[in-house]
C-alpha cells in the first residue's frame, strides 16, 4: 500500500531528491497536509515546531531535516515528536522508514 507524503521542502533540488525516494518506496508525494499519512519537514521553516506537533497530535509520523550545525532545531523537533536527523541522512532515513 503506497503511503501519502507531505513534503514541505524549501529547495527544489532537495524536493525532488525526497521526492524520488518516496516513489521509490512506492509512495505519493501531495501537495495538501489534511490528506497525508507521513509529513517530511525542514527544520528551519519558520513554522516548523507547530507543524510538527499538530502532525504528531493527529498520529501522522514525521521526519525533520535540518543542518548539522544546527543541532538545537534537531532536539527541538525530536522533543516535539519527530524523527530528526542532518540533510545527509534524511534521503536513507526516509527510505526506511517508508519501507
Amino acid at each position: 500500500m503506497a503511503r501519502r507524503v507531505y513534503l514541505a521542502a524549501r529547495d527544489l533540488v532537495f524536493r525532488s531528491k525526497l521526492g524520488a525516494a518516496v516513489a521509490a518506496r512506492g509512495g505519493e508525494v501531495v501537495l495538501d497536509d489534511a490528506g497525508c499519512e507521513f509529513a517530511v519537514l525542514d527544520a528551519e521553516a519558520p513554522d516548523a515546531l507547530t507543524r510538527i506537533r499538530g502532525f504528531v497530535t493527529r498520529g501522522i509520523p514525521v521526519l525533520v531535516y535540518g543542518p548539522h550545525v544546527r543541532a538545537e532545531l534537531l532536539r527541538a523537533a525530536r522533543e516535539a515528536g519527530a524523527v530528526a536527523v542532518p540533510n545527509s541522512q534524511v534521503e536513507a532515513t526516509l527510505r526506511d522508514l517508508l519501507a
